[in-house]
């Protein structure tokens, strides 16, 4: 029987040195090549919304495959058209207009480079220059590419790229006093409504509304980053619906084209018109395959029956999670919204606990992540069952209780 783990494989030193290395996957389950089964609370990093192996999904990348499966940006298909119509009447859902257009992209990070690119041409060709400046927050992680990682204010990942893009700022998150800095010299405020890797935390009413009011008054232009918490995992298609944020700008990823690699970046009719030819541009961004499989996805996600699934899911999971930390003292907060959950945890400075619960998590066939030092984030598919749930918060609290009692 082959060894579930591989040390030290030929991939670049700023990954792991060691791995487990996964074979197949069938809803919120996967098996490594040992055959070891696990509960993946993962979701391949929220990607995998709709599960492992999904036939449906396969048979459309399948057909689309046979037919055409590659133009570049010179032609378009008939997939990322209709993929584009639905995704820019999304933006009613958000209480405002439609958007206008959708840039593809393949990744988070390069929806977050297009959204820079847009909002420092409109403030150019709107305002003039010196009106480039672009806000993000602490805890905040908007990719890994250059500009993406200057709006992404953690040392380890920031530190060995200096310089990073000019003119960008960084205020606290939820801190209405630091929102009195924006002034026209700003082009954009880029913000995660409910955090990721920052700990789960989410915007709140009264931060939603001053900075909505700010932005308004000079022309600032608000992104969304949705990467992570969009495409219905807190139980409405945006995060931002539930947060009284009305962007100007979303970027979507993830569980886009369910596990392929595509990215959008939704723009309004007021940026889209100032844009011109060759401003950007991407070879691979929209293809036929993964804009023929993300309609699928929609297809699946925006249906209300599916959305309120996941809020009755997501129900049942905050009472499991609720009783965990009744019983476990060293549980400081559930937080964050909908699947897209975290567990706060008393643990000492420094120390290297979270690592070690996420190790014995992984022996006992469950799959976690972390988000920042101290709390566990839980990402189950989306079409996670409430069996699963229940089996997944068991093996948690054995993990916990043997790790912090």
């Amino acid at each position: 029987m082959k060894d579930r783990m591989i040390y030290h494989p030929p991939f670049p030193k700023n990954y792991a040195d060691e791995f487990l290395v996964l074979e197949k996957g069938k809803g919120s389950w996967v098996w490594d090549r040992s055959g070891k089964r696990y509960l993946d609370f993962s979701s391949g990093i929220a990607v995998n919304a709709l599960g492992h192996g999904r036939i449906d999904l396969a048979r459309v990348a399948y057909r689309q495959m046979k037919k055409l499966t590659h133009v570049s940006n010179l032609f378009t298909t008939e997939p990322a058209l209709q993929l584009a119509s639905r995704l820019v009447a999304t933006g009613e859902r958000l209480g405002g207009p439609a958007f206008a257009a959708v840039h593809f992209g393949n990744s988070g990070t390069e929806a977050n480079e297009a959204a820079i690119k847009y909002t420092r041409v409109y403030a150019l060709r709107t305002r003039g220059e010196g009106h480039h400046k672009l806000l993000s927050f602490t805890g905040a992680f908007h990719g890994r590419t250059i500009g993406a990682l200057s709006l992404t204010p953690t040392e380890k990942y920031q530190k060995p790229y200096h310089p990073l893009l000019p003119g960008v700022e960084t205020a606290s998150f939820n801190n209405l006093n630091d929102l009195d800095r924006l002034d026209a010299s700003y082009a954009a405020v880029f913000l995660e409504p409910l955090q990721g890797e920052g700990g789960l935390d989410q915007i709140t009413p009264e931060f939603a509304a001053k900075l909505q009011e700010i932005c308004h008054k000079h022309d600032i232009l608000i992104v969304a980053d949705e990467i992570q918490c969009g495409l219905g995992r807190t139980g409405t298609f945006f995060a931002s619906e539930q947060l009284g944020l009305v962007p100007d700008i979303v970027t979507l990823a993830k569980p886009l084209a369910g596990g392929l690699p595509l990215s959008a970046t939704l723009i309004p009719a007021k940026v889209n018109n100032i844009v011109h030819v060759g401003d950007h541009g991407t070879t691979f961004g929209g293809g036929p395959v993964t804009t023929a499989v993300a309609g699928k996805v929609l297809d699946i996600i925006l249906n209300q029956d599916f959305l309120a699934e996941v809020t009755q899911k997501a129900q049942f999971f905050t009472e499991q999670l609720n009783r965990l930390q009744a019983s476990n003292p060293s549980v400081r907060a559930v937080k964050g919204l909908g699947l897209l959950r975290g567990l706060a945890l008393n643990l000492p400075q420094g120390s290297s606990l979270l690592s070690q619960i996420l190790s014995d998590a992984q022996e006992e066939g469950l799959l976690l992540l972390r988000a920042g030092t101290d709390v566990l984030r839980l990402a189950p598919p989306l079409t996670v069952t409430t069996k699963e749930l229940s089996q997944g918060c068991a093996l948690l609290e054995k993990v916990l209780k043997k790790n912090l009692a």
